[in-house]
């Protein structure tokens, strides 16, 4: 009943995002090209696609070839405009996700603004210390900026196709709009997929001749703790059975719970909202959990975007900062195809590089 009463308002949001997508197809609203690289990372859906282990990925890839910087809007930080992340920075001032990338790969110039275009702009104002290429993460609704390539990530265990609207369902286009991505990947796929079920999503996503079809899979690494300075580093072997208290702010839990069930004795879960920022309230329910499970001496393993958080909240006592680690996420392409997603990448990357050197050059000797 309540999916009926929403359809209207399904309606009214789809024609807007209509109007609104087709105003930029037809050159009425501008988007703006710059003079290197730019590589947009998002999806069609609301949250839980892992925009931030594949953008780690491309940071991992492309450190190695070019000075890489990454630009998101800071989602649900509690500052405005544009601010250049470091080490000592907090997941209010600059978002979760991006700090996470920044104390990954500390030597990556990582920023954030909810405006692209000016996050850009101030990024190359330093002629010597302006990066190569930009990733722009969760990017594909932001139609103000013109990437040269659009990465497109679609949740395996949640079909598009299968999908709806906002606020009916977790779209926030139509399935069509894939069509802009030059690269569309199935993420959080099983470490298999069968030749057949290769072929029906091929057939549902109906390639066009610029794009390129690669399937990824989730692996988790050993358990870190989330306040290194008083917990001390875990051999995985002692963690076999552990039991544990699981604790997630994200999109979609789903997975990391499958997967922490299947490796450890989970005696309690406290489960929020995506990005969520925990109050005094929080804390007291996570002190609770562990007082009524003192006796197994559970430790608390949350994800690496809750760590960034939760190392903002100075309250915490001691004796649950010790028990307090987070597990690590890597993406990985399925069938060696990684191989093949590397060479666009880096090939694209390193061509446009050169087309801008080459701009420069010129730009330099007639002035």
């Amino acid at each position: 009943m309540l999916k009926i009463l929403l359809y209207p308002v399904a309606w009214i949001y789809g024609l807007v995002v209509y109007v609104r997508n087709s105003l930029y197809d037809y050159k009425i609203f501008h988007s703006t090209e710059f003079e290197i690289p730019v590589i947009s990372i998002g999806n069609i859906t609301v949250g839980g696609t892992g925009k931030t282990p594949h953008t780690e990925y491309l940071v991992e890839l492309l450190k190695k070839h070019v000075n890489v910087a990454t630009l998101s809007r800071g989602y649900k930080r509690k500052t405005k405009g544009f601010r250049l992340v470091n080490g000592s920075s907090q997941a209010w001032e600059v978002g979760d996700e991006p700090l996470q990338i920044k104390r990954k790969f500390p030597e990556v110039t990582v920023a954030v603004d909810e405006k692209r275009v000016r996050g850009i702009n101030e990024l190359l104002k330093d002629e010597d210390q302006s990066p190569d290429a930009v990733l722009l993460d969760d990017a594909f609704q932001h139609r103000k900026v013109s990437p040269g390539i659009n990465i497109l990530l679609i949740d395996y265990n949640r079909p598009i196709d299968k999908d709806h609207l906002l606020p009916v369902g977790r779209l926030r286009e139509r399935k069509y709009q894939r069509r802009r991505a030059n690269i569309i990947i199935y993420t959080k796929c099983p470490d298999e997929i069968a030749p057949i079920t290769r072929r029906i999503i091929m057939k549902d996503v109906n390639l066009r001749p610029y794009q390129s079809l690669y399937f990824t899979t989730m692996v988790y690494g050993a358990p870190k703790p989330v306040f290194p300075d008083v917990a001390p580093e875990l051999e995985e072997e002692a963690m076999e059975r552990k039991s544990v208290i699981l604790l997630a702010g994200i999109a979609n839990p789903a997975p990391l719970q499958e997967y922490v069930a299947s490796k450890y004795a989970v005696v309690g879960e406290l489960l929020f909202p995506d990005h969520h920022h925990f109050k005094s309230a929080d804390l007291k329910k996570i002190e609770a959990l562990f007082g009524a499970n003192e006796s197994e001496s559970p430790l608390l393993v949350t994800t690496e975007k809750d760590a960034m958080r939760l190392r903002d909240e100075a309250t915490i006592p001691d004796h649950i900062r010790e028990k307090m680690y987070y597990i690590p996420l890597k993406i990985k392409f399925l069938d060696h195809e990684g191989k093949s997603f590397d060479k666009t990448i880096v090939g694209y990357v390193k061509d446009n590089r050169s087309n801008r050197e080459l701009h420069k050059r010129t730009y330099q000797r007639r002035s």
